[in-house]
């Protein structure tokens, strides 16, 4: 180990780090200079990685779950090789820049996770261990081991706080995932000032008691730093977390170890005195010292050589093993393979929930399909998302597809775009859609990082019944509708629940939620043919008048059986019943087209089982509703459709004097 290089590398951190903050006049200057040392020592001796090749399968992931210390990530991306340059250093936190605030994945080569609420990013972590096991559980033979790195983590004491990182850190522990390590950064120091304000827990203790290999140190010991690494890779059979002391800030002369270094720019007179304690000119901007950039071009050569012995090594694999690599090239294109899978068939009048149509959907899907893995919230048996004959995954069985992911929500969706994010792998996580408040910022993430997630939504409504107003869901179809790019389908019957599955399983550019039924509903006859492309734009007509329509009902899910049933009592009257699974993919298309399907002339009513939110701006004019604008009730779901107006007389009532 040359450690007066990589002492030359860690103190050009320092330099671009605080230069690149303090010319933006934002940032967290704090972190990227206490962890210098850590993030030289990654880069340049620990992890195997290609910066030509940012996507190699095969190389370890780094993933920065205290995301606000954003520059050490930048600096040594820059440093060691990959596509950012000087400049995009200097643009930090500008516009349009490849150096946004927090890390963003797909804007940054190298970066692994959009790292931004604490925590995420260990809980992501962990989702990529599990990808990592899985992978090489399903592609590596005896003598070819293609899939075989490690999960790195840089946390915060910030991220230790949050609980979405202990339930990830839990199932992790309860995995053995062998090959996930975190640096836990122990500065004590929060935004408000020391640690002691609000947290004073042995977090030691508590990843003992999740099953964790603990190991502690000096962030500033290189050579000590590196025999904590080789000892926690020697772990056969736990992940490990390592903590290590550092000083937050440290290099600035007055600042170091203060709350203040966190989140503001040093300040140009630090930042002279700073530089001139370095041994380089206090003007100097951006500054980077020779032996740290000779040091990488050494490296460089390295790193390209394992990268070519691994290509010779899968190229070996692919010609030894042609079925294999094909599935591999499938699965590594983020695509599924759906051609083989027979689809269930219903007749009209067949009446089955939405979420047990579901079920044999995603049971044919991932029998044709063998990259989809998923669970549930300790809720498969009513969510129906079991894999029948796949196997559950555990530290025992890495081929399984069943993840038993506890009664974890938050935890379960940051783990699912781990999942996601390490690519090869398309998961799909579930529980009841009541709790998807549980989840909703591991959903956010999801959509802004545009990963293929499917969340399974169930029991969508009041109709839940007997559980009561806690378990049924009112305003959460809007708050999940409002989310930029997370597709929210809502099929109203079992066949266009196949079809909700199979534009889930295609979509490659963002997540998709599935809400669903815990009540029967009935396989009803739709007026247009070509429906099964038509509800890919949105909506389609399910029930067509005779001539022009006088009234229009849109409705969604449970509440297009609703809609049918009181047009059919309505037989004299032109009404025609437009199904909407998506009404955000309706908003997307043409006017014509819209109009074509909601004449701007026609009566409008909406029916669904929510708030009307969202819904009222959706037409060129207004529109009429019959929606739910408070908590529910307990009771049996029936009297609980009578009681709120949502059963057919109700529905006839309310159109007759619409009409």
């Amino acid at each position: 180990m040359d450690v007066r290089s990589l002492q030359a590398v860690a103190n050009s951190v320092r330099t671009l780090s605080m230069d690149a903050v303090e010319k933006a006049k934002s940032g967290h200057p704090g972190l990227p200079l206490g962890l210098a040392e850590l993030g030289a020592l990654l880069y340049g001796e620990i992890l195997n990685h290609h910066p030509q090749d940012p996507k190699w399968a095969n190389r370890d992931r780094l993933v920065l779950s205290a995301g606000h210390g954003c520059m050490l990530l930048y600096s040594l991306l820059h440093l060691s090789g990959y596509s950012l340059s000087l400049d995009d250093l200097r643009s930090f936190r500008q516009l349009g820049s490849k150096t946004p605030g927090h890390p963003e994945f797909g804007v940054t080569p190298g970066v692994e996770v959009t790292g931004g609420p604490l925590g995420q990013g260990l809980a992501n972590a962990v989702g990529m261990a599990i990808a990592e096991t899985i992978l090489a559980a399903r592609f590596n033979t005896s003598k070819h081991a293609i899939i075989d790195h490690c999960t790195y983590v840089i946390a915060s004491d910030g991220d230790m706080m949050e609980g979405v990182a202990s339930e990830a850190a839990s199932l992790a522990g309860h995995l053995g995932l062998n090959k996930l390590i975190v640096f836990y950064d122990s500065n004590r120091i929060t935004i408000e000032g020391s640690t002691e304000l609000a947290f004073s827990e042995d977090v030691l203790k508590r990843f003992e008691g999740y099953g964790w290999r603990t190991l502690s140190g000096s962030a500033y010991d290189l050579p000590g730093l590196a025999a904590l690494v080789t000892e926690a890779r020697k772990s056969p059979d736990r992940p490990t977390v390592i903590r290590l002391e550092s000083v937050i800030g440290k290099g600035a002369p007055t600042l170091a170890g203060k709350h203040e270094t966190h989140g503001t720019p040093l300040g140009a007179e630090e930042c002279k005195r700073a530089k001139a304690a370095l041994g380089i000119a206090e003007d100097a901007q951006f500054y980077i010292f020779s032996q740290a950039l000779e040091y990488f071009v050494g490296r460089r050569k390295n790193w390209a050589a394992r990268y070519d012995s691994w290509q010779k090594e899968f190229a070996a694999w692919r010609a030894e093993n042609p079925d294999a690599a094909k599935e591999w090239d499938g699965w590594m294109s983020g695509s599924m393979n759906l051609s083989a899978a027979i689809l269930p068939q219903y007749k009209q009048g067949e009446a089955l929930a939405t979420r047990v149509a579901s079920g044999k959907t995603l049971t044919a899907l991932a029998q044709a399909a063998g990259n989809l893995v998923g669970g549930s919230a300790d809720l498969a048996p009513s969510n129906n998302t079991y894999l029948k004959d796949q196997g559950d995954y555990s530290r025992k069985n890495r081929r399984g597809r069943n993840f038993h992911f506890g009664i974890r929500e938050h935890g379960m969706g940051a783990i699912c775009n781990g999942i996601a994010y390490h690519g090869g792998l398309r998961p799909y996580c579930a529980t009841f859609l009541v709790f998807s408040d549980y989840m909703r910022p591991s959903i956010r993430i999801a959509a802004l990082a545009k990963l293929p997630a499917i969340y399974v939504l169930t029991h969508d409504s009041f109709f839940v019944g007997e559980d009561g107003p806690t378990h049924e869901p009112v305003e959460h179809l809007a708050a999940l509708r409002c989310i930029p790019s997370l597709l929210v389908l809502r099929p109203a019957d079992a066949e266009e629940t196949t079809q909700a599955w199979l534009i889930a399983c295609q979509r490659l550019d963002g997540p998709t939620a599935l809400i669903l039924t815990r009540q029967n509903l009935p396989v009803f006859p739709k007026s247009d043919a070509a429906w099964r492309q038509t509800v890919r734009r949105g909506a389609y007509i399910a029930k067509e008048c005779a001539g022009e329509p006088e009234l229009v009902v849109v409705a969604s899910g449970s509440e297009v059986s609703l809609a049918l049933a009181a047009a059919g009592e309505l037989a004299e009257r032109r009404i025609r019943v437009i199904s909407m699974m998506c009404r955000e993919e309706f908003a997307r298309q043409d006017v014509e087209w819209r109009r074509s399907l909601v004449p701007a002339r026609a009566r409008k009513l909406v029916i669904e089982a929510g708030v009307r939110q969202g819904w009222t701006g959706l037409f060129e004019e207004g529109v009429d509703t019959i929606s739910i604008e408070r908590f529910g009730e307990s009771g049996p779901w029936q009297k609980l459709a009578e009681h709120f107006g949502f059963t057919p007389a109700a529905v006839v009532e309310r159109i007759r004097k619409l009409l």
